[in-house]
C-alpha cells in the first residue's frame, strides 16, 4: 500500500505536469475566462448595491449558500469546459482517471480566480461609479447656479 507521501507526491507532479504539453492554454484561458465572468458580476454588485462577494460570504452567513450557488452558476459553463479539457488531458496523457485531481485543477483554474476578482472588480466600479456620480452632480449644481438659479441645495 502506497504511503500518504507518495500519493501526495504524484499528486502534485499529476498537477505541475499538466502546465507544459498538450492543452496547457487552459492554464491561461480558464482563468482568464473566470475573471472576465467575475468583472461581471462585479459591475453587477456595485450597480446594485450589494456586498462585496467574498467579504459577504465569509461574513454574512444569511446570504452565504446563496451567494456561492450565484458563483458556481456564474462560473459553471467554465468549469464544465476544465472538466472535460481535463478529462480529455488525463485520457490523453497521464493514461489514467485521477477525478481528485481533475476537481482540483477546475476549482484552481475557474472557481478560485472568479471568487478572488468578484471583490476587489466591485469595490473598483462601486468607486468609480460614485465618482461619476458625484462629478455629474457637482456639473449640474454648477450649470444651475451659473445659469442664475442660484446656489445649488
Amino acid at each position: 500500500m502506497p504511503h500518504l507521501a507518495d500519493l501526495a507526491l504524484r499528486f502534485w507532479d499529476g498537477l505541475l505536469a499538466r502546465t507544459v504539453g498538450p492543452l496547457h492554454f487552459r492554464f491561461i484561458l480558464q482563468p482568464a475566462v473566470a475573471m472576465f465572468l467575475a468583472v461581471r458580476d462585479g459591475y453587477r454588485d456595485a450597480a446594485y448595491g450589494r456586498a462585496p462577494y467574498l467579504q459577504d460570504i465569509l461574513t454574512n452567513p444569511a446570504a452565504r449558500s446563496e451567494r456561492l450557488k450565484e458563483g458556481f452558476h456564474a462560473v459553471a459553463r467554465v468549469m464544465i469546459a476544465g472538466v472535460i479539457m481535463d478529462t480529455v488531458y488525463q485520457l490523453l496523457v497521464a493514461k489514467a482517471f485521477r477525478p481528485l485531481e481533475m476537481v482540483t485543477v477546475v476549482l484552481l483554474l475557474a472557481f478560485v480566480p472568479y471568487l478572488v476578482m468578484r471583490g476587489p472588480a466591485r469595490r473598483v466600479i462601486h468607486w468609480y461609479l460614485a465618482r461619476k456620480i458625484a462629478k455629474s452632480g457637482a456639473a449640474v449644481a454648477k450649470r444651475e447656479f451659473f445659469h442664475g438659479r442660484g446656489p445649488p441645495h
